[in-house]
């Protein structure tokens, strides 16, 4: 019963075919912990039901003045108050295992969906969406988890209760064992205003979590253009949309709690009439009439857990299906259902991407240049194998334009698909630099502590990211390391950093992996064009002999590499050396240097642009020598 064991070695397999699947494999996950306080449960309530009983015996006693059965009620009434002593603490150790358990579980999960898919989970689940659901989500999954186990021991008592003055007292016994679950099902017509309401709850929560996010994420943006008040004014508008939601739930919750107060009250009050009445009419004594009396204002408590249980499970159900939406994204696997091997070395094979044509060779280094960046994002991203096979991507939107779904082929490597390898030697194969790459806090050793071949030093890798500058500054910050940039702390996200000393940090650490495959997505468009061009040449003095692919528009950087590809219109539209390029190809220049190109040039590239790079290379050589 420890949580010492807290975070889990494997959270599990959950069955995500809906939400109520879900919490019930939650359950079944937790079985010695949900039969503990279902025991605990019936012990605690069950020495409070019983309590009332020995009073009654207690008072007949006295009514009847035997001293004898007085103190045999008041030994046995002392032993149940440590019973309850006992059990309450139990009760309460097991419930909040069982709820921290759930909730602990339900959070791994999704950090390790998180995991697996990397940045294609943020691209298909919006960024509040997954704040909520791992913070107040699982909070509330974790409450009808542990409530469930405690409605079950209060079911128990019920029963138990029931029969017992069913035995006594027929006519009383049939009142409780029908009047209880009356009482508890007159809660339900509740249960789905309370749903849609705090349906819509969380889903303006989740919109006003995604607005903070992306305005704190561009806090510095908004304030060089002075847009903060913008930002603020929508934040608030948000904030009051979901106070506005929060009340009408609240609305409907106070009602709930109320009739839990008010119905059983007046069962109370009925039953102990009656019993009163029969008291006076000599057909029961004093002593029976105080036991139904305390048996019946006990069952107060019951109907409380059973009315929680109801409010847990109206939360937890809208809960457990937000968290299901983003259990569920997976990556596409084999068809056949088979485990695909691993690359044998994926070094010297060929990374191609089928949508846009594109092929980084072995062991070169590959530019590309793409006018757009968030088709040169969505092929990067591709090109690692994290984002699954769907319209995302340059094919997609070409075919989305054409009013058509059009599904995009995966990257391969050395012929084999990335998103059907497994995800392991995927990622060991190919390394994606993205173009906002997170630092995570912790010293500059910890930022290094990644898995890599050993190959390349921390050392080599900042130096040849030119990260001089930042390691003083590193150093200068945290006088607790000594004058050790290595122990020198970094803050969340890198905060107390330039953007480009960032990019640049960032940059060393995807250096250091040193992968077979290393795909880089604009790495120095934070910094000045002198440190630029000696990032350039230390990248390509560091990748050496391995398969590196830039995207970058920056002629200091397509200098340096063996071959640039251009991409227009989805495709590769040429290829060659970057001198070559901008001397025959005015669509590449137009890009490079953000200039329009000739008319003629223009007219001549639209002309023989269908008959492929080649056509298109001599025509324009042939334009060249008229002039």
């Amino acid at each position: 019963m420890s949580l010492l064991h807290l975070p889990m070695p494997d959270p599990g397999r959950p069955d995500l075919r809906s939400p109520l699947r879900l919490l019930a494999w939650l359950g079944r996950s937790q079985r010695r912990g949900q039969l503990l306080s279902v025991l605990w449960g019936s012990l605690l309530m069950g020495a409070q039901a019983a309590t009332p009983f020995l009073v009654g015996v207690g008072v007949q006693g006295a009514i009847d003045h035997r001293a004898g059965r007085i103190w045999l009620a008041g030994s046995c009434a002392l032993l149940l108050g440590l019973v309850q002593c006992a059990g309450s603490v139990l009760l309460h150790r097991q419930a909040v295992w069982n709820w921290v358990t759930a909730a602990s579980q339900v959070r791994q999960l999704v950090a390790r969906q998180a995991s697996a898919l990397g940045a294609g989970l943020s691209r298909r689940i919006a960024t509040g969406e997954i704040v909520a659901v791992s913070s107040g989500d699982v909070e509330r999954i974790g409450w009808f988890v542990e409530v469930s186990s405690r409605c079950g021991a209060a079911v128990v008592v019920w029963l138990g209760v029931s029969a017992v003055v069913l035995a006594r007292e027929p006519r009383l016994g049939l009142a409780v064992l029908l009047g209880v679950p009356a009482l508890a099902a007159s809660v339900w017509p509740l249960l789905r205003p309370l749903e849609v309401r705090f349906t819509r709850q969380r889903e303006l929560g989740g919109k006003a979590a995604e607005l903070a996010a992306d305005t704190v994420a561009g806090l510095r943006v908004l304030r060089g253009i002075g847009g903060e008040e913008l930002f603020l004014d929508r934040y608030r508008t948000a904030s009051q949309r979901v106070r506005a939601a929060a009340v009408r739930t609240a609305r409907t919750w106070s009602l709930m709690q109320a009739q839990q107060v008010l119905l059983p009250g007046m069962f109370v009050v009925g039953t102990t009439w009656y019993g009163a009445h029969l008291v006076v009419t000599g057909q029961i004594g004093v002593g029976e009439l105080v036991a139904v009396y305390g048996a019946c204002a006990f069952l107060a408590g019951p109907l409380r857990i059973l009315g929680e249980t109801a409010e847990a499970w109206t939360a937890a159900r809208v809960a457990a299906d937000r968290a299901v939406r983003v259990l569920a994204v997976a990556r596409d696997q084999p068809g056949d259902g088979t485990e695909p091997e691993p690359l044998a070395d994926p070094g010297r094979a060929d990374l191609h991407d089928p949508s846009t044509g594109l092929t980084a060779v072995a062991g070169r280094f590959t530019a590309v240049v793409c006018g757009d960046p968030d088709l040169a994002g969505a092929v990067a991203a591709r090109l690692g194998g994290h984002v699954p096979s769907d319209l995302a991507g340059a094919g997609a939107a070409a075919g989305a334009a054409a009013g058509a779904a059009v599904r995009v082929a995966s990257a391969t490597l050395g012929g084999r698909q990335l998103d059907r390898l497994p995800l392991d030697a995927a990622r060991a194969a190919v390394l994606v630099h993205d173009k906002d790459p997170v630092l995570l806090s912790g010293t500059l050793a910890e930022l290094f502590d990644i898995p890599r071949s050993g190959r390349v030093d921390p050392a080599d890798a900042l130096a040849a990211a030119c990260a001089e500058d930042v390691l003083d500054a590193l150093a200068d910050a945290s006088p607790a390391a000594g004058g050790d940039p290595m122990r020198a702390r970094i803050t969340e996200r890198g905060r107390s950093l330039s953007g480009g000393q960032r990019q640049r940090l960032a940059l060393a650490r995807a250096l250091v992996a040193d992968p077979p495959v290393l795909v880089l997505d604009e790495p120095t468009s934070a910094v000045d064009s002198h440190t630029e061009s000696r990032v350039a040449a230390g990248v390509a003095a560091l990748r050496e002999g391995r398969t590196t692919v830039v995207f970058a528009t920056s002629p200091l950087i397509l200098d340096r590499a063996d071959r640039v590809v251009l991409l227009q219109g989805g495709r590769v539209a040429a290829q060659g050396p970057h001198r070559e390029l901008m001397h025959r190809h005015p669509g590449y220049r137009a890009v490079v240097t953000r200039e329009e190109p000739e008319p003629a040039e223009v007219a001549a590239e639209v002309a023989v642009g269908a008959a492929g790079p080649a056509a298109f290379t001599e025509s324009m050589g042939s334009m060249e020598e008229s002039r």
